[in-house]
């Protein structure tokens, strides 16, 4: 069973789910991304939190990268690990 701490946030209309994850996202292929974020959008829904995932990851000197719809792409490169540290109000429990 993994546990996540998330900033469930409203933005735009819209409910984002941020998960942050571990630095060695970085290094998955894109399916296992994929993979990944579709799990966690399973598993969410199944915890009754609406929105849309949105993985995301620390790189280099604090910076900061997304697995983002399209439509989320700039929203998501404007985060901070600042900004989601100071939002997390969830966790998310998978089996």
């Amino acid at each position: 069973m993994q546990k996540y701490k998330v900033a469930h946030i409203h933005h735009s209309g819209t409910d984002i789910i941020l998960v942050p994850l571990d630095k060695s996202f970085e290094h998955k292929s894109p399916t296992e991304q994929n993979q990944q974020q579709a799990i966690l959008q399973t598993c969410a829904a199944s915890a009754g939190l609406d929105g849309i995932v949105i993985p995301v990851w620390e790189v280099g000197n604090g910076g900061l990268k997304s697995l983002a719809p399209s439509q989320w792409s700039s929203f998501a490169t404007s985060l901070t690990w600042d900004f989601i540290r100071v939002n997390i109000n969830k966790e998310l429990t998978c089996n």
